[in-house]
């Protein structure tokens, strides 16, 4: 089995005269953390759009286990085994909790019971189950999603991202307008799910990242600045003078 689960090489795009994403290349490896970082701007979320076929690059390749993947749509990505969470709260909000997950576990039945009764997709009741259960919402299953708090909200939105059995997991800064017991709930439950999927994550917490991370991607104007280990990254100076401020 190859260690390294998803590649990104070369993938560049432009918007008008504006390179957002430069020629990067990275590796995610199985069952890791890969941590982006970078200033507002630097195309850390546009990097994950072409990764996840949001968008399409104008030069670049993606490779899932080894498979190519160029100009294809997000719909042929989650069927390569990615899933994704975005920076705004992308939910159902009139509808409960457990509803909203059983929809996105409801690509788990067979085609055959999709236009059945809902009764009938024990597959999805199931991960249903599971994932109020890990993601502590048993208690909040019957909630409208717009009564939760906002932590439970961007834990939720995990949740719905895991229901359909991802072997990536792309979260778009998922502790965002979080409190400090939430963000630091949430960091736990994220290093908790890597034993089961690989994480590749946008994060602006840099004690976060670095507690959590195995590997971090530093991106700046578009283009990789640097990567590797948390401690690696720190000492980098390149990273030091663009990021942190200092030489």
């Amino acid at each position: 089995m190859n260690q390294h689960i998803l590649e990104a090489k070369n993938l560049s795009i432009r918007f008008g005269g504006l390179r957002a994403v430069d020629d990067v290349s990275f590796k995610a490896v199985r069952n890791k953390i890969t941590t982006i970082i970078g200033p507002n701007g630097a195309g850390k979320s546009t990097l994950f759009n072409l990764i996840s076929g949001l968008l399409r690059p104008n030069s670049g390749t993606v490779y899932v286990d080894g498979e190519k993947f160029r100009n294809v749509g997000p719909d042929t990505m989650q069927k390569a085994g990615l899933a994704r969470s975005f920076q705004i709260t992308n939910l159902f909000f009139e509808l409960p909790v457990a509803e909203n997950i059983r929809l996105a576990a409801q690509i788990l039945e067979p085609k055959s019971r999709w236009a059945m009764p809902i009764r009938a997709s024990v597959i999805a009741a199931k991960r249903v189950q599971e994932l109020l259960e890990r993601f502590d919402l048993k208690s909040k299953a019957e909630y409208l999603v717009g009564a939760l708090s906002h932590g439970e909200q961007r834990r939720l939105e995990i949740a719905v991202a895991l229901a359909c059995k991802p072997k990536i997991l792309l979260l778009d800064e998922p502790t965002q307008g979080m409190s400090h017991g939430d963000t630091e709930d949430t960091a736990n439950l994220i290093k908790s799910l890597s034993e089961d999927v690989t994480i590749l994550l946008i994060e602006h917490d840099i004690g976060l990242v670095m507690k959590i991370s195995d590997y971090v991607l530093v991106m700046h104007q578009g283009q990789k600045l640097a990567e590797g280990t948390p401690e690696e990254v720190r000492a980098n100076a390149a990273v030091q003078a663009a990021y942190f401020g200092h030489a």
